[in-house]
């Protein structure tokens, strides 16, 4: 009978053919760390994308919308979407460009900074939770090749 029932629990793993797919296995990754910075983030109120937007503004006072979407790979109305939402939490204010009227740049606030600096306690959280998984080296080869994925 224990041997029965191992092999039923085998069968409810197994995933056939689909172990071959890799992209099966960088969505199961994904979802992972996924879940786990989801955990990580709850008590902060806040977004992968939103932090992403934190720290470029921190890093680019006066960056533009547009800019900040380039960099983010996001479309318009998403970026507008975040910084929306970022504004109404008193993180980030938006003014114009002084050379453009048409342009809109971005500031961060102090609370903004506040948040930020939460969020990157967090973030190290979260990456020493992924990096525990793997060597130094692997780590800088795995990002390597995940780069070729995005790049």
């Amino acid at each position: 009978m224990g041997k029965k029932v191992e092999a039923q629990a085998d069968d409810e793993e197994d995933v056939g053919g689909l172990n071959d797919i890799l992209g099966f296995h960088i969505r199961l990754a994904h979802g992972a760390a996924y879940r786990h910075f989801m955990e990580t983030f709850a008590d902060l109120g806040l977004t992968q994308k939103q932090v992403s937007a934190l720290w470029l503004v921190s890093d680019h006072p006066g960056i533009g919308q547009s800019d900040l979407g380039r960099r983010l790979q996001m479309d318009r109305a998403t970026v507008m979407a975040i910084v929306n939402r970022l504004a109404a939490r008193g993180y980030v204010a938006r003014g114009d460009h002084c050379g453009d009227a048409r342009r809109r740049v971005l500031t961060l606030l102090p609370e903004g900074a506040v948040a930020l600096d939460r969020a990157k306690g967090a973030i190290r959280a979260h990456e020493d939770w992924l990096k525990a998984r793997f060597t130094k080296r692997e780590v800088t080869q795995l990002v390597a090749l995940l780069a070729r994925i995005h790049e």
